[in-house]
């Protein structure tokens, strides 16, 4: 299996040879779905904390008598109802983590970055090289590569050069082929891969 490389100002420079075990995989929407899931999951720090009405400061002393007030019978100031009351099912630190197998990692990944390349939306490029990191120089080249939505770029190993140049470029994201995973991949419209990533990504899903 083979598709064109192209250079930084979108001519055809050759072609390359992909590995059919990491780019013609069959789509599983379900095995994508719950790795992506996870992924998100893993994300969420789950700290966040609020009181109950146990744990508000204050409300020992019912504030007024049960009856003969005219107003509405209340046992505590802490009550949820009150101002500065408790939270009801107040949120409470909690781990979020879903574990996800490698075999079921690995099986997301090749199975989107298949869809990627058969839908069109792989782009490969024989290098990007930036002697200094140059913001104008980084939209020139997304412009001739026709790259106007959601792109994520895949270097082989970090760029901090490329890195620089692209972080003021919405809707560009720049990562490494070590890092480049399930969700890199399902969430942009365009992925922009390097010669040397392609090769470290068929070794790593070997």
């Amino acid at each position: 299996m083979q598709t064109k490389v192209i250079n930084v100002k979108g001519q055809e420079v050759g072609k390359i040879s992909l590995s059919d075990e990491v780019f013609k995989a069959p789509y599983n929407e379900a095995l994508i779905h719950q790795v992506i899931v996870a992924y998100l999951a893993n994300q969420r720090q789950g700290t966040k904390s609020t009181l109950t009405r146990t744990e508000v400061r204050g409300g020992g002393r019912k504030p007024w008598r049960q009856k003969g007030t005219g107003n509405a019978r209340q046992g505590s100031i802490r009550a949820p109802q009150w101002i500065k009351g408790g939270v009801v099912f107040a949120p409470k630190p909690r781990d979020f983590s879903k574990k996800v197998n490698k075999q079921m990692k690995k099986g997301a990944f090749v199975s989107a970055i298949s869809t990627c390349l058969a839908e069109k939306c792989l782009i490969v490029v024989d290098s990007l090289d930036f002697s200094e990191p140059k913001t104008k120089a980084m939209a020139e080249i997304l412009k001739d590569l026709n790259l106007t939505k959601r792109t994520t770029i895949v270097t082989a190993g970090n760029n901090e050069n490329v890195v620089k140049s692209a972080a003021n470029i919405p809707n560009v994201t720049v990562t490494t082929d070590a890092l480049l995973c399930t969700y890199d991949i399902v969430v942009c419209d365009k992925l922009l891969i390097t010669k040397d990533a392609i090769k470290n990504i068929e070794e790593a899903c070997k």
